[in-house]
């Protein structure tokens, strides 16, 4: 159903190596995006790539979609320059 993994704020501080009180911090910033469920904070996966990377998830899959596209484009591009 849902596959995305989630941390708790505890488990980003130990993988981040960082106080939990830090984490929080970044939370209430804005620096990681995390969804408040009752009285505890739940953070996705993709809200610590984009902190560690400066990239949107989103934008990340897409970069890594064109980069497989280039050896067909680079494959196109000659056909055509052997075509003139």
């Amino acid at each position: 159903m849902f596959n995305q993994k989630i941390y708790t704020p505890e488990q980003v501080a130990e993988i981040l190596q960082l106080s939990k009180n830090t984490v929080y911090q970044l939370i209430n910033r804005g620096e990681i995006v995390a969804k408040k469920i009752g009285k505890v904070y739940r953070i996705p996966a993709v809200s610590l790539f984009f902190t560690l990377t400066g990239l949107d998830y989103d934008l990340y899959q897409a970069e890594q979609k064109d980069l497989k596209e280039i050896p067909r484009i680079q494959r196109e591009i000659s056909k055509v320059r052997l075509s003139l």
